[in-house]
């Protein structure tokens, strides 16, 4: 009998995960992290961890397994909190449920199940694991997209190794969410009806500014409106002499100043917000809503523009660098000047895009076939061949 410790969040997801698991006949062990203790900046009453800790309890003892708390709060602060910070501090958009599966549930939780003799770990994602059974013995792992189209996490997962791979198991990637909640009303698991949590991993929904203004001062700063026929997207192509050329032309987003537009506001910190928002910019009277297309954390200015479709968020190109690049599958990774077709997404539940992969000495170009609306630095992109997830990256 293979033991497996079970990550109970206290969800759905998770509590089907340990029932079928155990219906597979494996030892199965729940273990709930307790990430948080400060409760002073989560907004609602939606996701308190006490409340979700007795949930996995319950559900631990009606399946007849044991649970355990751990504490990873010491750790989550180190890895997930204060990186947060210093991305937000220069300017960038982290990705926290990304990291956290990369740094806590798949590196710290997990080296806590293996010392309790597990032979994996399982959590309650929508995503598959495949095997290529190599000719030389060894194994290749596969992250695959889950069933449930609507649902699929393999993009909160891009980070993982081959080696965290090894250990894992998803029991529900081959089903649907309604499947899953099926199971666990036929079982009276008591989470059967338990709304998805929303925010930050772990912590509930948290009010963003008022989290970060933990550490990063309110400073009052302007709002500056760039119009769309500004001259710096109106200016003429230049004559590329290479592809390298070319695609770091399309990657490098605008430099803006003051002078491209007008002041209609003011904020209190850049720093609060990312390319691509809408909300709290607290300006009216334009035609069509503003949308933030940069901030320059050194000035403390915000850039925005009216409309979807505003040039200043639309890019063909991206670039991640050396240092930030990840493949899942390593034997597949681009040498330099070798290129490869893939579909892509910067962000989770975005639509696949179908893209080129170009390896340079210094790092990877995406380039999309579309323009893609709010490329942002700091936010994970991943691309996949057919339903695997084969690598991954962060903008810069």
């Amino acid at each position: 009998m293979k033991k497996v410790v079970v990550g109970l969040s206290g969800g759905v997801d998770s509590s089907v995960t340990a029932y079928l698991l155990k219906e597979q006949g494996y030892e199965v062990i729940g273990l709930f992290m307790k990430n948080w203790h400060d409760d002073s900046v989560i907004i609602s009453e939606e996701c308190p961890w006490v409340e979700d800790s007795n949930d996995a309890l319950i559900v631990a003892e009606k399946l007849g397994i044991p649970f355990q708390t751990v504490d990873l709060s010491v750790e989550y602060k180190e890895r997930i909190v204060d990186y947060m910070f210093n991305e937000y501090e220069k300017g960038r958009t982290p990705n926290p449920d990304v990291l956290c599966n990369r740094e806590i549930k798949f590196d710290v939780f997990m080296k806590i199940a293996l010392q309790l003799g597990a032979d994996y770990v399982a959590t309650g994602h929508y995503c598959r694991k495949g095997t290529i059974f190599n000719e030389d013995g060894t194994e290749t792992y596969q992250l695959l997209a889950g069933v449930d189209g609507n649902k699929d996490q393999s993009y909160f997962l891009c980070q993982l190794s081959q080696v965290q791979l090894s250990k894992t198991l998803f029991p529900i990637g081959e089903l649907t969410k309604p499947e899953v909640r099926k199971i666990a009303a036929e079982n009276d698991l008591i989470t059967a009806d338990k709304k998805d949590s929303q925010g930050l991993c772990f912590i509930g929904k948290v009010h963003l500014p008022d989290f970060l203004q933990q550490k990063l001062k309110p400073k009052k700063g302007v709002i500056v409106e760039v119009p769309n026929t500004a001259a710096l997207f109106t200016g003429d192509t230049p004559k590329f002499e290479n592809k390298g050329a070319e695609l770091a032309f399309y990657a490098e987003k605008p430099e803006y100043s003051e002078t491209d537009g007008r002041v209609v506001g003011e904020h209190q910190g850049a720093h609060y917000f990312t390319i691509g928002q809408r909300k709290g910019l607290n300006v009216g009277g334009t035609k069509e809503p503003l949308f933030v297309i940069d901030t320059d954390v050194e000035k403390n200015i915000i850039y925005t523009g009216q409309g979807k479709s505003h040039p200043g968020l639309l890019r063909h190109t991206l670039f991640v660098n050396d240092n930030e690049l990840h493949w899942v599958r390593e034997d597949l990774a681009l040498n330099v000047d070798e290129t490869m077709e893939v579909m892509a997404r910067i962000r989770y539940r975005q639509p696949l895009q179908q893209a080129t992969l170009y390896k340079t000495d210094s790092g990877l170009y995406v380039d999309f076939k579309e323009k893609q609306s709010a490329i942002t630095e700091g936010q994970f992109v991943a691309w996949y061949i057919g339903e695997e997830l084969i690598g991954s990256g962060v903008i810069s």
